[in-house]
């Protein structure tokens, strides 16, 4: 299901030769525009995990996440990345705040002042 998937998403890459095996001799068609995955940037992924921690903060009250805690985002789907029929986003909190600490070093002045401002400790 994996590489069907991969073929029918990737379809502009493939030769005419595969796009005509596929199509005539699997029955396998392009992805519609619909079907295709949501291309994410890194502003957009950045809002996305914010949003996770400025919800795990305000029902908390801190931001001492353990690694493994996982946040649920609802209606995240106009972010991207659906992990559900109903809208909600999965967002891996702790790995994430854990991966930024190490990083603190590169994050932009307004990133930073964006954790800064929930009392992120670094």
């Amino acid at each position: 299901g994996r590489w069907v998937a991969a073929q029918r998403h990737g379809w502009e890459q493939l030769l005419p030769a595969q796009q005509w095996l596929l199509e005539n001799v699997l029955g396998i068609e392009p992805a519609g525009e619909a079907e295709r995955p949501v291309r994410r940037t890194q502003d957009t992924m950045w809002a996305l995990n914010l949003r996770a921690v400025q919800q795990f903060h305000t029902r908390e009250g801190h931001l001492r996440v353990p690694r493994k805690h996982v946040e649920h985002l609802e209606g995240g789907a106009a972010v991207g990345r659906q992990n559900g029929a109903d809208g909600v986003v999965v967002v891996k909190l702790g790995t994430w705040l854990d991966n930024v600490r190490k990083r603190a070093d590169r994050l932009s002045a307004e990133r930073r002042a964006d954790l800064d401002a929930l009392g992120m400790r670094w």
